[in-house]
């Protein structure tokens, strides 16, 4: 039988969003001898490639460099003011992303098989989706992969002033402001901060939470705090931002904290409060499929109010991270292939990597989300000033610290602070998730000298309390035997 012309017949599976999910879901049906729709109504790849990940990281490479050079008495040398423009540093990041987009492509995808179509697409039935365009597809199964974008919260004014988000600050930021204001404290706040700070801009970030980073630990958060206010960037945590208003050159915001109001500006704004999910204009009440401000609502199997529709990424929560969108795309494609035995999202060890510098990366429970849900524990540290490999390399900023039962050695926690820090936290991912416990960790031979021996030197902190008074009596009595 001929293969059906594109946007004829059924489809195996029709996807909404080109972003990680639906490139994951789209790509893995068709390579498992499946027909597959996807439909993107912006630009392939998503957020992470276009507006988040693949960008920004590649600004925090540059900017890192610069402090490095910035810094270079800590590496023996003479001490210099890096030569950069911040034209260059952008432009830099805008060809990196360049490099990558070839991966996320129409090309590539309708080269893998995948039948891709251009516009914005609603359910007009559980089974039919319409283009804009008017092409309708019909499929056995569907799976929403649409997404979040920046949540822009109503304070009164700020439609009235020029803002970015990180929807559009990578490419809409063509020369450096004198000064910049970013709302919130989270991820995408603080790597902007430190970035842009670095680039020469003057910083001020308002948070209303009372500590930076909120769901991570907070000696991590602490650790950030303070490497910001020595890099000049001022912090207002605790305040809120009631008021915005424009004078001149300046965006001048009314804010309260505790000691009550008063006001700040700057020349640019960056709006990084958070993400809301893109429901509106899908049709999802013609699907039957339930939804809510945060989102589609899905099971444990990440099926929707109707059993042949599913929803993965953003959309979909609970967390808002690409490996999050990849792991749930491969839990859609096996559930749709293989409907009667179906799989369940399991988010106990979901790992997240802020790239600050340093950075903070974090698996499990946090000693906070512990003592809320009344887990015992024993937690074990190693800071860092005191690692051979961050000595030599001058990057002696940061920890590493492993919670554990109370009592025993099973890891129900971790937060590594420092270079590389989510490369180095894999190590106790890995470790927690197969249950592998800090004994075994502490009797791994791991190569000297390496950030990753920090975990090792953690686990033989947990292997000193194991020798009680008891247990170091008898090798006292033993030694002094065998000298005898």
């Amino acid at each position: 039988m001929s293969k059906p012309s594109k946007g004829q017949g059924k489809y195996n599976v029709v996807v909404i969003g080109a972003g990680t999910a639906g490139l994951v879901t789209s790509a893995g049906t068709v390579g498992l001898g499946g027909r597959a729709a996807l439909i993107e109504a912006k630009k392939m790849g998503g957020d992470c490639l276009n507006y988040g990940c693949v960008p920004s990281k590649a600004l925090i490479a540059s900017a890192k460099l610069i402090q490095r050079i910035r810094h270079a008495e800590t590496m023996g040398l003479e001490p210099t003011e890096p030569s950069f423009r911040f034209e260059k540093v952008f432009e830099r990041m805008r060809k990196r992303r360049a490099k990558i987009e070839p991966h996320d492509s129409v090309e590539r995808f309708e080269g893998l098989g995948v039948d891709v179509f251009q516009g914005r697409a609603k359910f007009v039935s559980p089974h039919e989706v319409e283009i804009d365009d008017g092409t309708r597809l019909t499929g056995r199964n569907f799976v929403i992969a649409t997404g979040t974008r920046a949540l822009v919260l109503p304070i009164p004014g700020l439609d009235t002033v020029p803002f970015h988000t990180n929807e559009t600050i990578f490419d809409e930021m063509h020369e450096a402001p004198r000064s910049i204001m970013i709302l919130g404290g989270g991820p995408i706040g603080c790597e902007f901060a430190q970035v842009m700070r670095r680039l020469g801009v003057e910083v001020q970030l308002v948070e209303l939470a009372p500590r930076l980073l909120p769901r991570d630990d907070t000696d991590a958060s602490a650790l950030i705090a303070k490497r910001f206010a020595d890099e000049g960037i001022q912090v207002h945590i605790g305040t809120k931002a009631t008021r915005f208003e424009r004078q001149g050159e300046l965006t001048i915001a009314t804010v309260e904290d505790q000691d009550g109001e008063r006001q700040i500006s700057a020349e640019a704004l960056l709006v990084a409060t958070g993400r809301t999910p893109n429901v509106e204009g899908l049709g999802l009440e013609q699907a039957g499929v339930e939804f809510t401000r945060r989102g589609v609502t899905v099971d444990k199997t990440l099926t929707t109010s109707q059993s042949h529709i599913f929803a993965c990424g953003d959309i979909a929560g609970p967390y808002q991270f690409t490996h999050t969108a990849d792991y749930q795309a491969r839990i859609v494609i096996r559930n749709i292939l293989i409907p009667w035995v179906k799989a369940k999202a399991d988010y106990t060890w979901v790992p997240w990597v802020t790239y600050t510098d340093p950075e903070v990366a974090h698996c499990g429970l946090t000693e906070e989300q512990a003592e809320k849900d009344n887990v015992a524990y024993d937690v074990y540290r190693f800071d860092w000033d005191d690692l051979d490999r961050a000595i030599t390399d001058s990057e002696t900023t940061g920890f590493i610290k492993i919670l554990t039962k109370k009592g025993k050695d099973a890891i129900v926690g971790a937060t590594v602070t420092g270079v590389h820090a989510g490369e180095v936290m894999h190590e106790v991912l890995v470790a927690a998730k197969h249950g592998i416990g800090l004994s075994k960790l502490s009797s791994t031979i791991h190569a000297y000298p390496t950030l990753s021996s920090s975990i090792q030197r953690v686990a033989d902190s947990f292997q000193k309390t194991r020798l009680t008074p008891t247990a170091a009596a008898v090798f006292k009595w033993l030694y002094r035997r065998r000298r005898a």
